[in-house]
């Protein structure tokens, strides 16, 4: 549990919670994941924490636990999911395969939202297209290019500032790694070059930020046709802000969203729930999808909640 803006604490022997209504179910917990998004929020720095009263709270909004009768479901939590038992909402569970870890199941959906429901809602994403991950060497951007893979993409272009995990995600089907710590003029060039060679269809971006300006400037056209390009912001590591020159939005054919919290649609959710996370469930029960965890346990919160987790991995509470 935490204080909004403190650091979480372990109690024990915290009161079990009661489901109120008809739609929610308490489960035992087994597994969740600690993503920026609930570190975010327990800093009250999320846009979707934002107004919450200082009281203090069970962290986690989603995870894995066993029903009643046995059977293992992910779930949404109504209360928070890192502890031994949490509400849920009935109407927010999948089941999981047999083959699936529990910390895999616990890790992934979060990635999955964050990467497939910008490819297929946001881009409209099709087989054949060319798509560049901007950001690429977290649990997310790893996600990302398997997914972004499995849907078709016929080429993937990554940028990161870690050279070794820039490597390494050429083994999970990216084509191309730029890297981030090269000066401005060499990144805007480089990126200049593969859209004239392979016009980038798609850019999901997990920085904004400086970053992001340098993607944007490498698009700007000359006052010829241009290729339309889909850019989706989905996270901000590298800043909240940038700027953003009229001549850039005149000058190209540009599609400029985002994905998150508050702009899917109460339909692309549904989807989210009965059809995209349930399939990369199969993947990864399968050994098609490659999930790694650095899992820890629930009584080692107040040591790990700042641990630095390795590129490319999700931290896991297990219980």
């Amino acid at each position: 549990m935490f204080q909004k803006g403190e650091m979480p604490r372990y109690v024990e022997n915290y009161p079990e919670p009661i489901a109120h209504n008809e739609n929610e179910i308490v489960i035992s917990v087994k597994a969740a994941a600690i993503k920026h998004l609930d570190k975010s929020k327990a800093g009250g720095k999320h846009y979707s924490a934002k107004g919450d009263i200082r009281q203090a709270k069970v962290i986690g909004g989603d995870g894995v636990g066993i029903l009643r009768n046995g059977t293992r479901v992910f779930a949404l939590g109504v209360s928070g999911m890192i502890a031994e038992k949490a509400i849920v909402d009935k109407s927010r569970m999948i089941q999981l395969p047999e083959a699936i870890d529990d910390n895999i199941a616990a890790a992934l959906p979060n990635a999955v939202a964050g990467s497939a429901m910008a490819l297929r809602f946001r881009a409209n994403m099709k087989a054949g297209e060319t798509i560049l991950i901007n950001g690429a060497t977290g649990f997310t951007g790893k996600i990302a290019v398997q997914i972004a893979r499995h849907y078709g993409a016929k080429k993937i272009i990554v940028t990161g500032r870690n050279q070794q995990s820039l490597q390494s995600l050429l083994t999970s089907g990216a084509d191309e790694i730029i890297s981030l710590k090269q000066d401005d003029k060499s990144f805007i060039e480089q990126i200049k070059k593969m859209h004239n060679n392979t016009p980038v269809d798609i850019i999901i971006d997990y920085l904004w930020g400086h970053p992001a300006e340098l993607i944007l400037e490498a698009l700007k056209g000359e006052g010829s046709f241009t290729h339309k390009t889909a850019f989706i912001s989905i996270g901000a590591v590298a800043g909240n802000n940038i700027q953003l020159s009229a001549e850039i939005l005149r000058s190209v054919n540009l599609q400029l969203s985002g994905s998150g919290l508050g702009s899917w649609t109460k339909d692309e959710m549904q989807k989210l729930f009965t059809e995209i996370i349930p399939e990369m469930f199969q993947l990864a029960a399968n050994g098609k999808l490659k999930v790694e965890t650095l899992n820890v346990h629930l009584r080692d919160i107040e040591k790990l909640w700042e641990m630095e987790v390795p590129d490319g991995k999700r931290l896991v509470v297990t219980i």
